[in-house]
């Protein structure tokens, strides 16, 4: 759909039915999908819609919002520290930062919000839902920004990236966890999360309950769904702009009916939320949608590496490698690569050999030095192994007890053993967890280690991708439903990748995919690639890492005004560009000359 269709007639009319389901009552809702459990709450005076009444201080506060009793929070409390929890986990909200001064925006925008569980055509479990409505909506300019969360996050994990752009211009807010998200279960409790937040049984209604809902630990719907989430992430993302049609048919009936036909619509994500867009804009059943921006995607093509083979390569070597760039070995490091060693993986009788042949393995299946030297963040905080182990049980469609490598989930005690949850971590997960453990109280159980071969897990992991076998096979089948289609023709689609990420490298995803796009005479998609950008704009406020690289949200942004402008007042899209920065280095505040944003 095009601005000018603002002008056409509506073909089709999205109702929204009290708290409950759409009903297939006529032709114009007959294909529509049914929305349950939803909910509508107002943010005004002390709350707002983009911060939750926290504002800029609030979120840079290092602790998060209080409970009044940590045991039992109300919904409210959930979800004003779900806000801070998404913005920390996407910003760099640090001072000197640059947010909220330099780019971005925390004004407080009054408003709706309204919450809901969808579900694909033929997946087990829902996804969540939510749009936010500000009072100020243009209904002149119908408009909706779609933000499927990053990473496995919850229904908010879009907030810093499509709220601060599109609320203060008056358009919606779609949101949806793409079938991740932080709805845990609590299977020796048989306890899991309600829509709103707060913890219940099943009898309560939850936004995810287990097959089997039995047995010891927390399932984690990512991994525990018995679904393959990242497959249906078009359809996720479309089902969330569907809601916003319905839900601004209830926000303003006078001005119904609102479709697609008289309503832009913009999606725009980073990391698997830029997979997911770009699932979206895939040419069948695209047409509903009238730009894309996507900020260092998750997406794969024919061809390129998929993200499940570069993980479980990278936890592998990259610990052994990386003290070839210069970069501190962990304690670990040396006792790692004499494992590799044992199991062949790698050559060399000294510790220098063994580095340097992990590191070149590396560089020959395509690592690039910058890649591998933010990737050391992801080899500190065990991050590879938390991406394997999820999405093994993802793609092999995996339920509770199923992981074919032994992995599962369980709050952990101070010796690392399991033990049952306190009500207390239990009633936050909705609000502090990331949607793949460890965090919020939740360890990975990994099977026993033998010290003969103590990388045996890792290699489990690597061997679903390389070796033989049912579970190979399943994980295969997995990772080949997730690649990607080509974009529709003439649709806008805008990709920004920094050139030093090093947990999606550019080299695997959007590169073969803008590549791909080109071959096939897609020339409406346009590339960004940005130097000293790598990918957590939330670990900028190291000191380390904020002294080095320069946060990829501005890029975003600026891409969005871009595709606004095309949108609006047929101005051109952005030309390719390989946008050359400089790095602030230490104790500097981030500048606009830092950036050199393209013109």
């Amino acid at each position: 759909m095009n601005m000018p269709r603002l002008a056409l007639a509506v073909a089709a009319t999205v109702v929204l039915a009290g708290c409950a389901s759409v009903p297939p009552s006529s032709p114009s809702t007959a294909m529509a999908t049914r929305f349950e459990s939803v909910r509508v709450s107002e943010h005004r005076g002390s709350d707002d819609l983009l911060t939750a009444g926290l504002g800029l201080a609030g979120l840079r506060a290092m602790t998060p919002p209080v409970f009044a009793d940590a045991t039992a929070p109300t919904p409210a409390e959930l979800r004003r520290r779900a806000v801070w929890a998404n913005w920390r986990g996407i910003a760099d909200l640090a001072p000197g930062g640059g947010y909220g001064e330099l780019y971005g925006s925390v004004t407080a925008v009054p408003g709706r919000e309204f919450h809901g569980l969808a579900r694909v055509p033929g997946a087990t479990q829902p996804h969540r839902v939510a749009v936010q409505v500000p009072d100020a909506f243009d209904q002149t300019a119908r408009c909706i920004v779609v933000a499927p969360a990053s990473g496995s996050r919850g229904v908010l994990g879009g907030i810093a990236v499509a709220a601060a752009w599109a609320l203060p211009k008056g358009c919606a807010v779609a949101y949806t966890d793409k079938g991740a998200g932080t709805d845990y279960f609590d299977l020796d409790a048989g306890l899991g999360v309600r829509v709103d937040g707060t913890v219940g049984t099943p009898a309560d209604g939850l936004a995810f309950v287990p097959e089997p809902a039995t047995g010891s630990g927390i399932a984690v719907k990512h991994a525990h769904s018995g679904d393959n989430p990242e497959a249906d992430w078009g359809r996720h993302v479309k089902q969330a702009a569907e809601f916003a049609l319905q839900s601004l048919g209830d926000a303003f009936p006078d001005a119904a009916p609102f479709a697609f036909d008289n309503t832009t619509v913009i999606a725009v994500g980073i990391s698997n939320g830029g997979g997911a867009v770009l699932r979206a804009a895939e040419e069948d059943g695209s047409d509903w949608l009238d730009a894309v921006v996507a900020g260092a995607p998750n997406i794969t093509v024919a061809g390129a590496r998929p993200l499940y083979d570069y993980t479980t390569e990278a936890a592998l070597l990259m610990p052994c490698a990386l003290p070839v760039l210069g970069i501190p070995p962990l304690p670990t490091a040396a006792a790692h690569c004499a494992a590799l060693a044992d199991a062949g993986l790698v050559d060399g009788g000294t510790l220098e050999s063994r580095q340097r042949s992990a590191y070149d393995t590396l560089r020959a299946s395509g690592w690039t030095d910058e890649a591998l030297r933010a990737g050391s963040i992801s080899v500190g905080f065990d991050l590879w192994r938390a991406v394997a182990v999820t999405y093994a049980s993802a793609y092999g469609r995996h339920g509770v007890g199923g992981h074919p490598c032994g992995y599962s989930f369980s709050v952990l005690a101070a010796d690392g053993t399991p033990r049952p949850a306190a009500d207390a971590e239990r009633a936050a997960w909705f609000s502090d967890a990331s949607g793949i453990p460890p965090g919020a109280g939740v360890g990975i159980v990994g099977p026993a280690v033998d010290p003969a071969a103590p990388l045996a897990g890792l290699q489990c992991l690597r061997a679903l991708w390389t070796g033989q076998g049912a579970d190979a096979d399943r994980v295969r089948a997995g990772v080949e439903a997730v690649r990607a289609g080509l974009p529709r023709a003439g649709l806008p689609v805008t990709v920004v990748h920094g050139l030093d990420d090093g947990l999606i490298p550019s080299a695997f995803s959007s590169a073969p995919y803008v590549a791909a796009a080109r071959a096939a005479g897609r020339d409406n998609v346009h590339h960004w690639q940005v130097r000293n950008v790598q990918h957590f704009d939330a670990f900028l406020g190291l000191p380390a890492y904020g002294a080095h690289y320069l946060p990829l949200l501005p890029y975003v942004y600026e891409a969005l005004d871009r595709t606004w402008a095309h949108l609006r007042h047929g101005d051109p899209m952005p030309a390719d560009a390989v946008i050359t920065t400089t790095p602030r280095g230490a104790g500097n505040a981030l500048e606009a000359t830092h950036l050199a944003m393209p013109r």
